[in-house]
This record gives structure tokens, sequence and C-alpha cells, in this order.
């Protein structure tokens, strides 16, 4: 178990492009962190950074107290003490469960008897207990990612690395290794960081989340943080699908420029341009045929509808409880709540007082 920390990291590609952009990160001892982003926004990057598949430009790698890049040191992928676990499995056919698992013992000089006993104990450890002369061609997709984690978990590694792990795999499959590995790494008290492109997972999974876009952590926190206070109108449409309206702020009321929606904002909020994040959990609709809103698709939930609605030219997604709205139908907007960002100041919760437009 050790802490990971990124000190000031820079990564450039050759050309010029940045992949990392003055990133400062410190994961503590057994946590959990997801990393989260649209493609291009450097988690991935980010995770090679740290396994050292991509050295830093500048800055520093930390591992417990050691700086494994940068200060003048290098480290290799190798001499980290890191496990990983990659989206495509990477299980070698012409080995046995247990010759797979037991590659890094191997690698490392570890005696065969002891070798033996380490690898019985990681496959119990997954699942996969007796399974240590099986062919990996007859084993099942989720078996064989089993084995790509015993194998990362063998070498009792200081920290565990998961770059889409679980992305390849099927519903429901997916989600019962979500949980298993929820469950072993807080047993083990591993430092986990996971790249994931599933918000959900990474909710449900990280004790914190860091959010990246453009190269940067644009916020990082516990998954109730981001949800309920999110940092920038990116951090909202990429976390909640919320939507986004530009406007202003005058005399403490958030006023749309081509909406029909306005809303009253927490003492203090200055004046000026402004943009609001209305989360889908915000938002009401009323049927009505007289509404200035028109459903344009309704996707079944197990609590209702996930609704995409065209609001004076507006799209927006709603999550709606209880009622099935029909596309086509004509209905009215409340909205509840919104967060407006004045322009440049941090975010403010608006009330939630409705307003006249």
């Amino acid at each position: 178990m050790s802490s990971v920390t990124l000190d000031s990291v820079f990564v450039r590609f050759p050309g010029g492009a940045l992949g990392l952009q003055d990133v400062d990160l410190r994961v503590a001892d057994g946590e959990f962190l997801a990393l989260v982003g649209p493609s291009g926004s450097g988690k991935t990057t980010l995770l090679r950074t740290i396994a050292g598949f991509t050295p830093p430009s500048s800055g520093a790698v930390l591992i417990g107290d050691r700086a494994v890049a940068g200060r003048g040191d290098f480290d290799p992928p190798e001499k980290r003490g890191l496990g990983m676990v990659f989206q495509q499995h990477a299980v070698w056919p012409h080995w046995n469960v247990g010759r797979n698992v037991e590659y890094p013992l191997r690698r490392a000089g570890v005696p065969r008897a002891e070798r033996r006993v380490r690898v019985a104990e990681t496959l119990e450890l997954v699942g996969l207990e007796g399974y240590a002369q099986r062919d990996p061609a007859t084993l099942s997709g989720g078996q064989r990612q089993r084995i790509a984690l015993a194998r990362a978990l063998v070498a009792r590694p200081r920290v565990l690395l998961l770059d889409e792990a679980l992305s390849a795999l099927d519903e429901p499959l997916r989600d019962r290794l979500r949980l298993e590995l929820h469950t072993l790494t807080r047993e083990l008290g591993l430092t986990v960081i996971h790249v994931t492109h599933d918000r959900a997972e990474a909710m449900a999974l990280a004790d914190r989340v860091a959010v990246l876009d453009g190269g940067r952590i644009q916020q990082i926190g516990t998954p109730e943080e981001l949800l309920s206070e999110p940092a920038a109108p990116f951090v909202a449409r990429f976390l909640s699908d919320a939507t986004l309206v530009d406007g202003a702020v005058a005399r403490g009321v958030f006023r749309a420029d081509s909406h029909p929606f306005a809303i009253a904002c927490a003492q203090g909020t200055p004046d000026g341009d402004a943009c609001a994040a209305i989360s889908p959990g915000a938002v009401r609709l009323v049927s009505d045929p007289s509404g200035d809103a028109t459903v344009r698709s309704s996707l079944f939930a197990p609590s209702g509808s996930d609704v995409v609605a065209d609001w004076a030219g507006l799209e927006m997604r709603v999550r709606v409880v209880g009622e099935r709205l029909r596309v086509g139908e004509r209905v009215r907007v409340q909205v509840d709540d919104a967060v407006v960002y004045p322009s440049p100041a941090s975010a403010v919760r608006a009330t939630g007082e409705a307003v006249a437009a």
C-alpha cells in the first residue's frame, strides 16, 4: 500500500501537443481514485505517466516518498512496484492459468515453491480456486479478466492501476465484477487508480473522482461533492448531463438570453454575464397541451423515463419519475434548481425559487 503524488506534471508529445498540463494530484494510501473525462482529456496519459510508460516532460511523480520520475530520477515500469490491468485482459493462450498468474514472480526470481503458494492464494482471492491447470481458452471473458487481475495482484503491488479494466465485459457480468473489485480492493487496503469512461462506474467504485479535460484536472472530490457542487459548467454537463443556459445575472436574478427561464440566485451573486447548469433531476415536465416544450424522445427507466425535451429551441435532458411521457407530447417545464456560474467567478447555487421570465 502506498500513496501516489504528481507535482506540477506536464507531458508534451512530439510536435508540441500537451497531454497533461500542470497536474497536481495526491492519492492517499488505500484510496480508490477514478479518472473520468471525454476522449483526449488526458486520463489515460495520466495513468501511463504514473505507470512509467509515458515520462513527464517536467514535474515529478512520487510513489510513497520516492520520486519515480522527475527530480533527476526515472524508474522504468517494472521497478515501480505497480500492478496494472488493461481493457483487453492479455491472457497468454499457450500457458495455463497458473503459468499466466505466476509470470511476474518468475521475472522477479521468486523461488518455485513460493510461486506455487502465492499463485494458489491469489487465485482463491479472485474466485478462481483450483483453476491453475485450466486452459484459458475454456474460460469465460469474466474469468479471463480475473486471471489478469490475479496476475496484477500476485506480486503484491504498492498501487493497482486499472485502465478501462471492465469495459470489454458485457452486463450483468460487468456489474458483478464491479462489486467484487470494490470489495476485494478494500479488503486488501490497496491504493487504486481507475480510468473509466463509465461515469456511473466511477461514482459507484471510487472514494474520489477526478474529472479531466484538456489535460487538466477540472475538479476532484467525492461523488457527492461532484454531483452537488460541480465547479464548472463542463463538470456539470459531463457528470450529470446538465443543460447549460447562457444568460446574465441582474439584481440577484439569472435570466436566460434566449429562453423563457429565470431563477433567483443566492445572496451576493454578482451582476453580469453568467451560465446556468440545470441537472436532469432538477426539472419537472407537466403534461399540458398549451405547454411551450415538446417531448423529443422518451426512454424507459425503472422509475419513470429518461426524456429529451425541446424547450423553445433548447434541448434538455430530464429525468421523469412515475409518469410515462410520449414522444410528441406537449409539456410545461418547471425548473426547481440550478447552479449559476458568474463569469469569471466560481459557481453559485440558485435558491431554487423560480421567478417570472
